[in-house]
Formats: C-alpha cells, structure tokens, sequence
C-alpha cells in the first residue's frame, strides 16, 4: 500500500471509528501526540488531548454529530478532505443555548502526516450555513 493510500485510511479511521463511532481509544493510533491544528482564527487545537476535548465537546453539543467524507485527495504527505457535517444542536456549544434545530453543512480539511498520523490541519467549515439551519442570530442581523 502507498503512502497516499495509508494515511486516506488513516483519515477514514479517525472519522468512522473515532468521530462517528466515539472509539475514542484509537485516537492515538492515528493523531500525533504533538498535533496541532489552525483555522480562520488562527491556531486552534495543541497536541492529542486537545484534540479529544474538541471531539468530546462536539458530542456534547450535537450528540448525532456525524462526519461523512465526501472527496479525500492524497500526494505524499498531504491530504485534502470535503466532509458533509450534520446533527442536531442538543447541548450548549461556544456558550450559544441549544435551539434543537438541525444543520447540513460543509467543511474542508487539509492536513499533513507522518507515520499514519495526522500531526497538522487546518480547516474551514461553512459557519454561515450552520448558523442559518440552527436559527442563530449573525452579527448585523
């Protein structure tokens, strides 16, 4: 099996064991200990147990969350990711109240990899989508 091939499993593991199925114990097997992620914000999470409080936390706010992988693209030590991202806003989250509506919506993902496990990303989710299908207020509105 290549490389490219390898870590496209890997990102597969982490979204269907991991994510969907809360198998949380096999997140070491596929995130660095030193992982570190970036968004529109700037840098986000730092090393593995941030990692799994952002996954926790998700849960806790949309306990049907989902992740289905839509595009994966791999060259060498980088992929690309288009996830489809839905569930039911259940529990407080970024201190908003639930509104129990549910949203359909789109990230990107890119990340790098090293021995099978991701040790970078950045994403960019479509917020404005989300925002709209869970009846939040956007600034200005």
């Amino acid at each position: 099996m290549s490389v490219e091939e390898e870590n496209k499993e890997s990102i597969r593991r982490l979204t269907e064991e991991v994510c969907n199925n809360k198998n949380f114990s096999l997140l070491p097997e596929v995130v660095a200990e030193d992982f570190r992620s970036y968004g529109s914000e700037g840098e986000g999470m730092k090393g593995l147990d941030d990692f799994r409080l952002g996954i926790e936390m998700t849960f806790k706010a949309f306990p049907d969350f989902r992740y289905e992988i839509e595009d994966m693209f791999a060259v060498d030590d980088k992929l690309a990711v288009r996830y489809r991202l839905t569930g039911t806003h259940k529990g407080e989250w970024m201190g908003i109240p639930p509104t129990g509506k549910k949203f359909n919506t789109t990230s990107i993902y890119l990340c790098r990899m090293e021995n099978g496990k991701q040790v970078e990303a950045w994403g960019c989710t479509d917020y404005l989508t989300f925002f709209k299908q869970v009846g939040l207020t956007l600034p200005g509105q």
